[in-house]
């Protein structure tokens, strides 16, 4: 199976243009598209916010923490980027408009408020847009980048899960295989245990220590930000080194999060093992119908294949869990192959830890809507500025990296969020 930097590109033949992302945070803009507009009655307040430097989850708790309610209480349609400047609409209930439109926060702005009649939930948005600087890039590079965006606009782009999904050292994957073999003893190691070239200070220092059967002293060394990391060190402490009961101490919500980046690591290899044929439906295939996302089974290739075509529907691949639907045909047989190689049978995504995991189907590509090149210059030099939409779920960093051919690198290797 591909390593996540062995993926390949669907624009192989067009040169890369390189460049550097995010040398500051305004040259990453993103801009939530809401699902619905507030009606203007209701018991809950919606609030459009613009924060600059400060992941979604931490713009909640400060929110909430000025407002006097927990952070349960806000509601929120997608996460955003730290290291950014971004935009997106929060909601909370029972909350006078005029409080929350005078809040002032650090590094957080309130553009907007009206009344609604039902909590702001997860995926209540239609997508997003991105005005994206990449700087260090030859003028007269702008050929190539609309050769690419030519190809990806009528082809789609590969809608691979980028770096982001597998965490910083790129293993939280190897965590969620570990689990669904019920190897516990690896999982942990995985998570706590064997430093590598991205660990650093005292994270390296924690990890040494696990590796030495010093849990409780690891435990202790793990910085303020690793509570997850010191609640496995210390239960393995206390279990005697029981790496299954150790396991059991993180919340279920973290032990989904493992699962679902192997979920998306075996989707990753469907992309890339029909990338010739991205825009191709197959016998037996269960589309995608662009943007709502209703699934329905290709009984008639000759029939669906006009509307793939123009991008109304398009091929879709697997997110194994409890209630994934398999695809027939050859698109089946792919995915049972890709099992087979895992040495894991589909049960285990419906009767074993899988289950945690709701699966689904997921499109194989998606496409950049609004898309607009300009070139220009400002205090900071010249920069080819990228103008794009996106649907929900989907990633601007899939696009840079058919443009770019590399990763495009950041200032502080935060990646998007786009959901």
């Amino acid at each position: 199976m591909l390593d996540l930097n062995q993926l390949p590109h669907l624009t192989s033949d067009v040169p890369g243009i390189g460049g550097l992302l995010r040398t500051r945070r305004e040259d990453f803009i993103v801009d939530e598209v809401p699902l619905y507009e507030p009606c203007g009655q209701g018991t809950h307040v919606y609030f459009r916010i613009r924060k600059i430097g400060i992941p979604t989850l931490k713009a909640v708790h400060e929110i909430a923490r000025a407002l006097g309610v927990p952070s349960r209480e806000i509601g929120f349609a997608g996460m955003k980027d730290a290291d950014a400047v971004t935009t997106q609409m929060l909601s909370i209930e029972h909350v006078d408009p005029g409080r929350v439109e005078s809040l002032a926060v650090p590094r957080i702005q309130i553009l907007g408020v009206a009344r609604h009649g039902n909590k702001l939930k997860r995926g209540h948005l239609a997508g997003n847009r991105f005005t994206i600087k990449l700087r260090g890039v030859d003028g007269g590079r702008i050929s190539d980048l609309q050769k690419s965006l030519e190809v990806l606009g009528r082809r789609g782009v590969p809608n691979y899960f980028g770096p982001q999904r597998f965490g910083v050292r790129g293993d939280t994957w190897q965590i969620g295989l570990a689990m669904l073999r019920g190897d516990y003893s690896e999982a942990v190691a995985c998570m706590v245990g064997r430093p590598g070239s991205h660990d650093h200070g005292e994270a390296q220092r924690a990890r040494e220590l696990f590796d030495k059967g010093n849990y409780a002293a690891a435990a202790d060394a793990w910085p303020y930000l690793f509570a997850n990391e010191r609640r496995v060190c210390r239960a393995m402490a206390k279990e005697n080194g029981r790496a299954h009961r150790a396991f059991r101490a993180l919340d279920r919500s973290i032990q989904e999060l493992f699962l679902c980046a192997y979920q998306s690591y075996l989707f990753n290899q469907i992309v890339a093992r029909r990338l010739g044929s991205l825009d191709r439906l197959m016998l037996g295939d269960l589309a995608w119908r662009h943007p709502q996302g209703a699934v329905f089974r290709v009984d008639d290739v000759g029939r669906e294949q006009p509307r793939c075509d123009v991008f109304e529907i398009s091929p879709t691949g697997p997110l194994f869990g409890r209630r994934m639907s398999s695809p027939t045909g050859t698109p089946g047989e792919q995915e049972a192959a890709l099992l087979a190689e895992t040495g894991l049978a589909l049960e285990v995504w419906q009767e074993g830890e899988g289950r945690k995991v709701t699966g689904g189907r997921r499109p194989l590509r998606f496409r950049p809507q609004e898309a607009a090149i300009e070139a220009g210059r400002d205090q900071a030099g010249d920069y080819l500025e990228l103008r794009f939409r996106l649907e929900s779920g989907c990633y601007a960093t899939a696009v840079l990296r058919e443009i770019c051919k590399h990763d495009p690198g950041t200032s502080s290797g935060m990646e998007e969020e786009n959901d």
